[in-house]
């Protein structure tokens, strides 16, 4: 549609590249900001600058953060001995709400996907396997999605982990096939998380 301003149309476009934001969507979000006050406007788009420039990953765990090693990790009051792996700080966020872990994580960035081209050595696997390497940890729970590709990236895990000595478990099938855990409600995530099982006995046979 043709706009009777340039700026307009060029706020809308990038509002467009969102995702789930359409184009008439990005209308309303662009002539909302423009009825704001200026200094509204000027903190919004701090935030975007901010979160874009100075968020990085955690040291130890990968996960997003504003310091070189993220709050969960530096908490003395977390186990150290027991590490969950998940595909990205949704998944985080997600266990966390549920209050049923008191262990630390380690964030894959993704899941092996070789039709998209993912291999293990484009996630964080070689940091997980350093950490391990570092000693400490007596039991890593596999916490992915119940998809091809989490159960791939599961499988490979067990493998390489399961060669180190250490005890391997899964959170328990209480989501559905083909989901994501940041779909899953807190209360099925969270007995899905105290309900894990040795990664043996999870494997479909």
């Amino acid at each position: 549609m043709a706009l009777s301003s340039a700026l307009l149309d060029q706020a809308v476009d990038q509002l467009a590249t969102l995702p789930g934001i359409g184009r008439r969507t990005a209308m309303r979000l662009a002539l909302d900001l423009l009825r704001r006050e200026r200094h509204e406007v000027v903190r919004f788009s701090e935030a975007v600058r901010r979160l874009r420039e100075d968020v990085m990953y955690c040291s130890e765990c990968c996960n997003i953060s504003d310091r070189p090693v993220c709050d969960i990790c530096a908490n003395p009051a977390r186990d150290r001995s027991l590490i969950c792996v998940v595909e990205d700080i949704r998944d985080v966020i997600a266990i966390e709400n549920t209050r049923q872990f008191k262990g630390l994580y380690h964030v894959l960035g993704g899941v092996i996907s070789p039709m998209d081209g993912i291999g293990p050595d484009d996630l964080h696997t070689k940091e997980l396997l350093a950490r391990i390497g570092n000693g400490g940890v007596a039991e890593v729970v596999l916490a992915l999605g119940a998809t091809l590709e989490g159960d791939t990236t599961s499988f490979f895990l067990h493998r390489k982990l399961h060669e180190l000595g250490i005890s391997v478990s899964m959170i328990a099938r209480g989501i559905s096939v083909g989901g994501d855990l940041d779909q899953v409600d807190e209360v099925t995530l969270g007995r899905s998380i105290a309900d894990r099982k040795p990664y043996e006995q999870s494997v479909r046979r």
